[in-house]
């Protein structure tokens, strides 16, 4: 029987290629974003492909998303955690509080959201159990520059990830976290002609194929429920990450 992931954020950028992964190495994929298009165009009438037009930060409408997978594929074995959004750079005392509230609705709270709804359905499926991975960044413990807002949802993230890789214990469900630098998608694109550094200096980055990724997602998930990556960090090899940039 095929194993069942959930992906969120699946119409684009990592989720797009994470689920493309996911279904040619044979798995079930549940596609939840928030515009039904791109998920059909992700899902081309694939029959292991369930295209589920979901606001993350919507309780309802998440826990009927999960409830449709269930239903559908007949368990849960999976959840990548990676729908997001950052918010324009800036001092903190010139971000805008609708944009912070914004950022954190749907980077944390729609992650919590999905880690409760699939949880709940790992933790009552039999056999019982499955796994969570979310998407951390590199911003879950290194900032850029005039990224309150992002930088403080995804360290928020590492201590989800490790309460639900403690909690999970009792049930069967393992979590891990993935910290990604620099994948190649149309919101990375701009860093190649230049980004703000630490230094105030604009400087262009290096980018890496959003593939890998996928392909470390994939890895993570595979896994047997007795082993476990809790930290991943996959990030292009020349971005200024370690030392000091």
């Amino acid at each position: 029987m095929a194993q069942t992931i959930v992906i969120t954020g699946a119409g684009s950028g990592i989720g797009a290629a994470t689920a493309e992964t996911f279904l040619n190495a044979g798995w079930n994929v549940g596609l939840i974003g928030r515009r039904a298009a791109p998920l059909e165009q992700v899902a081309a009438g694939r029959s292991a492909a369930l295209a589920l037009p979901c606001d993350v930060t919507d309780e309802t409408q998440v826990e009927a998303a999960f409830d449709t997978v269930a239903a559908h594929f007949g368990r849960v074995d999976a959840l990548f955690n990676n729908a997001g959004t950052g918010v324009a750079g800036s001092s903190i005392d010139e971000m805008d509080v609708a944009a912070w509230r914004n950022c954190v609705d749907i980077n944390l709270t729609g992650s919590f959201l999905c880690a409760r709804a699939a949880w709940r359905i790992m933790r009552g499926q039999s056999p019982q159990g499955g796994r969570i991975v979310n998407n951390g960044s590199i911003s879950a413990t290194t900032p850029r520059p005039g990224t309150a807002a992002y930088t403080a949802t995804k360290h928020a993230i590492s201590g989800l990830t490790k309460t639900l890789a403690l909690d999970g214990r009792a049930v069967n469900i393992a979590c891990g976290q993935i910290d990604i630098g620099n994948a190649h998608t149309e919101m990375v694109a701009p860093m190649i002609a230049g980004i703000q550094q630490a230094d105030g200096s604009m400087r262009p980055e290096s980018t890496m194929d959003v593939q890998h990724v996928a392909d470390a997602v994939l890895h993570m998930a595979s896994l047997p429920l007795d082993a476990n990556v809790l930290f991943m960090t996959v990030m292009a090899t020349d971005m200024p990450f370690v030392g000091r940039g």
